[in-house]
């Protein structure tokens, strides 16, 4: 039996905060499909956010949100440039493309487009025998753990836009991403740069389930209800999305404070991986940490705690993925710690 697991950050049930809320809201009737007080309380606070008029939408989950924003912007003969290591690129089981739309994916070192690399893209499809790049897709933090900077996400934005293509950004660990130094940014920043369209991530955040779905661009908005309703996406009892965002941007700004805390609890992983000898791919900036092991000490170590192998390297060594969450205590990274010492 494993120990604890470092796999995600949603092995958890939900933040008890949300739980209580939840329970307290819950013998009252509201109206269906999201369109509840909670739906548009929770909505109102987001846009204050934004600090300006957006449309918001909820859904259960990420590849449920990438679908159906991706089909609200790309017409059938179009398709969306992505990082090969983006989520819609290898973690969603073909979802955007099963409905038709091609993910041109380029190779980005570290899970972040480029100007350079939505140019490589454009070049390679310039006629009507491919299909028509229409959307980038960014992550805000990436699957390799890294962040845009607020420079990083306007030039990348500005230059999409100068070629006609949208931006969407999905946000499944914007929390994380916000919270840290590197990305430099607010939700205001991140309209002010030019996203067109996102999610806000909350199953990865302390969620019981759900995501946020922001329109800035409100020509996007039209007819995405309708989107919605075909994919299986306007759930009956949205309300509880609803409950749960209210409570997230309460005053005491608990969505802020839960991606801050799962930040903390992987610096302080590196920090003991660290004074092992253990060797990082990159100093963590959000709450994902990789590690290198020797493939005979992380299969050992792999018995008793949950984590991925990420990638196998040359030397029978293997890049392991370790995520902290909002409720990741210390005695589990400590308790990983100290196993890991003794096997080394």
């Amino acid at each position: 039996m494993t120990r604890h697991l470092f796999y995600d950050d949603y092995s958890e049930g939900a933040h008890p905060a949300l739980l209580e809320e939840l329970a307290r809201c819950n013998d009252d009737q509201q109206p269906a499909y999201g369109g509840d007080e909670h739906c548009r309380v929770a909505g109102g606070r987001i846009a204050a956010l934004f600090d300006r008029p957006v449309d918001v939408h909820f859904v259960a989950g990420g590849t449920q949100a990438n679908q159906v924003c991706l089909a609200a912007i790309l017409r059938p003969h179009q398709g969306v440039i992505a990082p090969v290591s983006g989520h819609i690129a290898i973690h969603e089981a073909g979802a955007i493309e099963a409905t038709g739309h091609k993910i041109i994916a380029v190779p980005a070192a570290d899970g972040k487009l480029t100007p350079a690399l939505i140019d490589e893209a454009l070049l390679q499809h310039e006629s009507e025998h491919t299909v028509m790049p229409r959307a980038v897709f960014l992550s805000q933090a990436t699957e390799l753990g890294t962040v845009y900077s607020r420079a990083e996400l306007c030039a990348v934005a500005a230059h999409a836009h100068a070629h006609d293509l949208y931006v969407y950004l999905d946000g499944a660990r914007l929390a994380m991403a916000l919270a840290s130094p590197e990305a430099g940014m607010t939700f205001a920043d991140i309209a002010d740069a030019g996203v067109d369209m996102l999610y806000i991530g909350g199953t990865k955040n302390g969620a019981l389930c759900g995501e946020a779905i922001v329109i800035l661009d409100r020509t996007l908005g039209d007819g995405f209800r309708y989107q919605m309703k075909q994919r299986g996406a306007l759930l009956a009892k949205a309300r509880l999305f609803g409950v749960q965002f209210r409570r997230f941007f309460d005053e005491d700004g608990l969505w802020f404070a839960l991606g801050a805390r799962a930040n903390a609890q992987a610096r302080r992983l590196a920090g003991g991986l660290e004074s092992l000898g253990v060797e990082l791919q990159h100093p963590p900036v959000v709450n994902q940490v990789f590690a290198i092991l020797a493939s005979d000490v992380a299969e050992t170590l792999s018995a008793e705690w949950g984590f991925y192998v990420w990638e196998r390297l040359p030397g029978r060594r293997l890049l392991i993925r370790l995520v902290c969450s909002w409720a990741t205590p210390d005695e589990a990274i400590d308790a990983f710690l100290e196993s890991l010492r003794r096997h080394l």
